[in-house]
Formats: structure tokens, sequence, C-alpha cells
């Protein structure tokens, strides 16, 4: 980020209330807000540990039962990403789990955080592009409306839960995060063991449009949330330069040395993950662009997709 822009756009923020905070972003996010001498609480399930942690149920109902207004008084700001890991079968359960722990999460907390004395100034919460649905060659935006199937829905129930912050005066940030890209795992973890033995390859027709970010992006991009007063609502948590798949699986296999020459048929997919996950996850075509992010002075780290994976790999 250019240093007189951050300087120009930055608000105080000391003492972070953080959910998700062991997750793969929260792993990455929670080193960097303390190198910025920032102090970052933990929500934990369970027993809290110290002063570092709060004890919180994120599915107690009412939303008031799981976490005290009291509790988390006095937070400059509060950081919400945890939520069940969409890969894996959606079996009925498992579905369930994906829109619960993001709903009924986002719910307690925010509703803790609208009766807290003091709240905080400012909410980001974990959204994904998965709002947008598959659409194609269409450039996405965060003007862009939503589209059809289950992930749309649980993003548009999951940004609707946090406007109870919102309505109660809280600067709140909806953050649409694309295909994370890190060395700690995620989906680049997944597909890195197939193309390192020569095995990888486009999925389905290759044609559909991939939004990614590298990890370093999104800690920056949730720092610029965090002092940027003029962002609010949904932001696109993407890299400027999207790709479709069949360009990002030679890429890949081009960091790597080896060929990318073995195509993932649809049928594939959807033995692995089941068809609607297949469809939705690595078969849906999303051209997403972080217009507001950029709009507020956001400077990438990443990017080109190539240095990103050099970085990483």
């Amino acid at each position: 980020m250019h240093p007189s822009k951050r300087q120009k756009a930055k608000l105080p923020v000391n003492r972070i209330l953080v959910s998700g905070a062991s997750g793969l972003i929260g792993g990455a996010l929670l080193p960097a807000l303390e190198r910025g001498s920032m102090e970052p609480v933990r929500l934990v399930r369970g027993p809290a540990r110290g002063p570092g942690e709060i004890s919180w149920n994120p599915s107690a109902e009412p939303p008031g039962a799981g976490l005290a207004s009291s509790a988390v008084a006095g937070f400059d700001a509060a950081i919400h990403l945890a939520g069940e890991s969409v890969v894996g079968r959606w079996t009925a359960a498992k579905k369930n789990a994906i829109r619960d722990s993001r709903v009924l999460g986002t719910r307690t907390l925010a509703t803790a955080l609208a009766h807290a004395d003091p709240k905080p100034k400012v909410l980001v919460c974990a959204s994904a592009i998965g709002f947008y649905g598959d659409r194609g060659d269409e450039v996405l935006t965060e003007e862009s409306a939503s589209g059809r199937g289950f992930l749309p829905e649980v993003c548009r129930e999951w940004e609707e839960a946090s406007r109870i912050a919102a309505a109660a005066g809280i600067r709140t940030v909806n953050l649409r995060i694309g295909l994370v890209l890190s060395a700690s795992g995620g989906a680049l973890g997944k597909m890195l063991m197939p193309f390192k033995l020569g095995l990888g390859g486009r999925m389905g027709s290759g044609g559909q449009w991939w939004s990614w970010v590298h990890i370093n992006d999104i800690v920056g991009g949730i720092e610029q949330a965090l002092h940027t007063e003029s962002l609010a609502g949904p932001v696109n948590m993407v890299a400027p330069n999207p790709l479709r798949n069949a360009e990002f699986t030679r890429t890949l296999a081009s960091v790597l040395g080896r060929p990318a020459i073995f195509p993932v048929p649809r049928f594939a997919l959807a033995l692995a993950f089941g068809k609607l996950a297949a469809d939705e996850l690595f078969l849906s075509s999303q051209q997403v662009k972080p217009a507001k992010l950029q709009m507020s002075g956001y400077r990438f780290q990443f990017g080109e997709l190539r240095a990103a994976l050099e970085s990483l790999v």
C-alpha cells in the first residue's frame, strides 16, 4: 500500500476482538495485528484460558444467550472470520453447518456488539464471492446483484445478520473473499500434491473465471478496512486480475515446473465433492473486481498470479 494514502486514511484502532483466529486467515492476521502494536483478543468456544480470550457460543438461541454484551464492550474493532469450511461433501448436515456457523455466529456477535457500551467503531465481517453465484463472463463489482444457488443464499443471510451491528451505528464491512492462496492450506494446499506429481490440469471446461487473492493481501485488506472510514458495506477481497481456470492451472503447473495435461472432468469433481459442491465451488464462474478497495487507495502486494504463486510455492 502506498504510505501516504495509508496515513491519510488511518483511524486509531488498538484493541480488537477476533473470531476464527485459529483459521487460515486468522493465523496470518493475528501476528500482523500484533506487529502493528494492536491488541487482538480471541473469541473461543469453550472456557477462556486467559485475558487474551473470551468464551462464546456462536450457535446459541436466542443470539443474546451466546455472548454477553458486557464481555465485548470497550473494543475499538471486531473482526469476524469464524465459519465451517465449505470444502467437503455437501451432505444435508454439512450444508446446515455451513449456513448456521455463518448466520447464527454473525447474529450472535452482531447482537452483542450492538448492545455493548461502549460499542466498537467498526465490524469487519467475512463474506464470500459466492454471493454472486455462477455469472459466466459478467464483470462483477460490489454493485452487482446476488446470484442463485446455495452459496448465494448463505452469503445473503450472512451479510444480513451483520446489519444488526450496522443498524446500531457500527461501521460494518462485509469482505467478499475470493479463492485464498496460502502456503498454510486452503484451496491451494489441496491442489499442490496432484500438480507436483504432474497430475494437475483444468477443471471442467476450464473456461470459468477464478477470482483469487494472496493471503498477504487479505491481511492488508482487513487492515485497510479497519482504518478507512469510507469503507462500509460489501467490499470485494480479490486480486484485480482474475483468470480463467485453464490459465490458472497452467500457471500453477508452470511455477511448479510440471505439465498441466490431466483435466479433471465434472463427473470426477461431483464424485469427490457431490454435484452441488462441485458446481458451486470449482465450476462456477465469477469475474470479480475489487473496485471499492482500489478506490480507497489500497495497493495490492500481489496483483498477478505468477508472482503470488512463486511467493508461496
